[in-house]
Formats: structure tokens, sequence, C-alpha cells
């Protein structure tokens, strides 16, 4: 079975204070969240493309209805068009990714290193340890990968 406590990757570095501990805490809670928004930029990247492809069959559809006027306007206005000015989705994704998301993880990256030896996570490792049950199945301190 796995040891009782963390694993030493979770353990507080010696002299880690708790207000650093839970500073980094927060800062790694901050990038999960950058993290999550970076996820709804992909899925609205996503979403936007197939929306723009189903307009090639209303226009079609139009089309075939006869109603030239409706189909003619949304190739025009809406097939192809920038999202916001200038910008496709996968223009946004690019310059979020490149800019604000990258400085984020390297900022939390730098964090870690500076005071907690790259260490993550130490804030809910010790949350995990006040937690959990001990010696209560479920409630062990790391995996066990002796079997």
């Amino acid at each position: 079975m796995g040891g009782d406590g963390p694993d030493e990757r979770h353990q507080r570095p010696e002299g880690l204070d708790d207000v650093t501990v839970a500073a980094l805490g927060k800062l790694s809670e901050a990038l999960e969240t950058v993290e999550r928004v970076r996820g709804h930029l992909y899925s609205a990247h996503q979403l936007t493309g197939t929306a723009d492809f189903a307009l090639d069959a209303a226009v079609s559809l139009f089309m075939q209805a006869g109603h030239t006027e409706m189909a003619e306007r949304i190739q025009r206005e809406l097939i192809g068009r920038n999202v916001i000015p200038g910008h496709w989705t996968f223009q946004i994704v690019e310059e979020f990714d490149d800019g604000y998301y990258a400085e984020f993880r390297e900022v939390e990256r730098q964090a870690r290193e500076r005071f907690a030896g790259g260490r993550r996570h130490l804030h809910e490792a010790e949350l995990k340890e006040r937690r959990r049950t001990r010696g209560r199945t479920g409630h062990e301190a790391r995996p066990d990968y002796s079997g």
C-alpha cells in the first residue's frame, strides 16, 4: 500500500510558510480558471466554424425555395465574416494562447519554482491530509502501485 501522507512531490519544502502556500494555491486556482477559459475559447472557435459551414446548407435551401435575396444576403454578410474586426476565431485563440495564457502559465511556474521548488498543488495536498480519514479504504494518502 502507498505510504501515509503525501509523496515528496506534494510535501511542503522546509521553511515554506502557510501564507505562501495559500498564495500559491490561489495562483494555481486562478490558472485552472484560465485553463477553463481557454477551453471555452476553443469551443467557441469550433462552434463558430460549425455554424459558418451550416450556413452553406441554409443558403442552398433558401435558393431551392426561391428566396434568392435571403440566400445572397447570408452568403454576402455572414459566411466567412470576422467575428470581431479583423479576426476569425482561430486568430483570437492564437492571440490568447501566445499572450495572456502563455504569460499566466509562466508566472505561475516561476512562482512555484521560486517558492516551492517547482512543486504543484501543495495547498490541495495539505487539504487532502486534513480531510481524509486515515486508515479507511478510499481515503489513502497516495496510490498503491505495487500490485
